[in-house]
């Protein structure tokens, strides 16, 4: 495994998820001329899982572009995407407490899926990976999700909830990978390193 990437994330739980792992690293972050947020745009039609390994490459791609731009040391890079989707249906970050609360009353008493795809790379090499986990909320009643809204938790998550927060109050089962869905499946991540190595 290399002892030292770079993580293109703003996720401090990826962040911790590497910790995890004993894999040192740094961020690689954009700058405000960067426009990150357009790698994320859907394509009519795609699916949920087309749909997150094209951007976890595409972040990857202006990662490693990056890293070149600033003159930094070479080192992999690490660039990750989560998307929660009900059947074909993808469920991005809320874009305000309203966009939350309809989100989480479309997943309460369903199974989604949560897709967290991977891609490690240099220069000259990509390795890439995707987890998917099924999630089942148990039902909510609107005072519930309006009150879990309230707490500020869903602002900036996919699919408007953290697995590892107050919404655990709500998952009745999970079938898939717990790191996964918490953004970086710790799993397939060491598989990908030791790839690299």
């Amino acid at each position: 495994m290399p002892r030292f990437i770079y993580l293109a994330s703003q996720s401090p739980r990826r962040s911790q998820l590497l910790t995890q792992l004993g894999i040192e690293h740094q961020l690689l972050l954009a700058d405000a001329a960067e426009d990150a947020e357009s790698l994320e745009v859907h394509i009519a039609g795609e699916s949920p899982l087309d749909y997150v390994q094209r951007v976890t490459r595409l972040k990857l791609d202006a990662a490693i572009q990056r890293l070149q731009a600033r003159g930094l040391p070479a080192a992999p890079v690490l660039c990750a995407d989560t998307t929660v989707a009900l059947g074909n249906t993808i469920y991005a970050k809320p874009l305000d407490a309203e966009d939350a609360v309809r989100m989480l009353s479309d997943l309460a008493g369903q199974t989604h899926v949560v897709y967290t795809a991977v891609a490690i790379g240099t220069a000259g090499q990509c390795e890439q990976a995707c987890s998917a986990s099924d999630v089942t909320f148990a039902a909510m009643r609107d005072a519930e999700i309006r009150a879990y809204v309230a707490s500020g938790e869903p602002m900036g998550k996919a699919g408007a909830y953290a697995v590892q927060g107050l919404a655990a109050a709500y998952i009745a089962r999970i079938s898939g990978s717990y790191t996964g869905i918490m953004g970086l499946p710790l799993y397939e991540t060491a598989q990908l390193l030791k790839r690299l190595a």
